[in-house]
């Protein structure tokens, strides 16, 4: 690697930093103003909020760093045009592709840095603080891991198969002992939904009882449980594709494949972390192009608007997107990577006409 290859290396990574720098504070302070609501529910304090708005902070960038390092590059790419040293660069003989290729070596460096974070940190952490924020205000309640979740509370003890939303889960048993840890009921309900406070609504809920030596089942039938456990506490067990590891995600996939069960959302979910990884080249890649033509004299403040508005619109169709491959049956993989294909082919296109 040449000084030249070194200088603007460091002159895009050093603009992405202080981009990340600012945005991580900003969703950090938007994290801990969402947590005001619960601070003094059951032992949830001030300082367990702050301390739940840390460990959110790698996912926090994880999830910027793409829009981090399209704004970052094109900040850094602008200064050198700003300086005018493109000019001297570009006068010197470099060429277009010399150029892109000192970006892609920066490029290089931040899908590393993701891959570590997203693998090895943020996931981690990010269930490190669910647990810490649902033990603070649900103290009395315990669950443990295996098939679904598995939840305890007091003589109830809950397993659901998977959550559909953010207050629906389907498929749940409800298992309750008498104070004596006998059994005294198996339950199962095709569908669950928080209903308010220490309210589920359970659909087509079927029950056996035992007594003495009878069996007692009831028809499926709507029921209303009382439970102090919330849909946030169970859904620690049955986390969001988003939040878990791409290695942990195959498992699930190849977990449902063999038994038959629809895993496009966790398909959807594989392909879209390896697709906005690899969206991180294209980003700073797009501002050369940028850079060299008429936003070349343009202040840090364009640059900064117009980074905002790419991302936001790469982030907002990833999201219909996800929507649509849900709710439209369509192909995960192919759709995972169609923000990415987007953004590569508006990058090369530009890259190719840029003097």
């Amino acid at each position: 690697m040449s000084v030249l290859d070194r200088y603007i290396v460091r002159t895009v990574l050093g603009a992405v930093v202080l981009v990340m720098v600012v945005l991580v504070i900003l969703g950090g302070l938007f994290v801990f103003i969402s947590q005001q609501g619960d601070i003094g529910v059951g032992h949830y304090t001030v300082a367990d909020a702050f301390w739940y708005t840390l460990l959110n902070l790698p996912q926090q960038v994880y999830q910027l760093l793409p829009i981090t390092a399209l704004i970052g590059s094109l900040i850094g790419f602008g200064q050198l045009a700003r300086n005018s040293e493109i000019t001297v660069i570009r006068a010197t003989g470099v060429s277009v592709a010399r150029l892109a290729g000192m970006a892609l070596l920066a490029a290089a460096l931040l899908i590393a840095f993701e891959g570590l974070v997203g693998e090895f940190v943020a996931p981690q952490l990010q269930e490190a603080a669910n647990q810490q924020k649902a033990f603070s205000q649900f103290n009395s309640v315990a669950f443990g891991g295996g098939t679904g979740a598995w939840v305890r509370d007091g003589n109830l003890i809950l397993n659901v198969a998977r959550q559909s939303g953010s207050r629906q889960f389907v498929g749940m048993q409800v298992f309750q002992l008498s104070p004596q840890h006998t059994l005294v009921s198996i339950g199962h309900a095709a569908s669950a939904t928080a209903a308010g406070q220490r309210k589920w609504l359970l659909g087509d809920y079927t029950e056996s009882s035992f007594t003495g030596d009878r069996v007692t089942t009831t028809a499926p039938r709507r029921k209303v449980l009382q439970s102090n456990v919330t849909a946030g506490f169970l859904g620690l067990a049955v986390q969001d594709p988003e939040q878990l590891t791409l290695q942990a995600l195959w498992q699930v996939i190849g977990y449902f494949r063999a038994n038959s069960l629809d895993a496009r959302q966790y398909l959807f979910a594989f392909w879209s972390k390896i697709a906005r990884t690899v969206a991180i080249a294209f980003s700073v890649l797009l501002a050369i192009p940028f850079v060299l033509g008429s936003m070349r004299s343009a202040g840090a403040g364009t640059r900064t608007m117009l980074g905002l508005i790419i991302g936001i619109a790469f982030f907002l169709l990833q999201r219909l997107i996800e929507s649509g491959t849900i709710v439209f049956n369509l192909d995960p993989v192919i759709l995972a990577w169609l923000p990415t294909a987007l953004l590569a082919t508006v990058t090369l296109l530009l890259l190719a006409r840029a003097r």
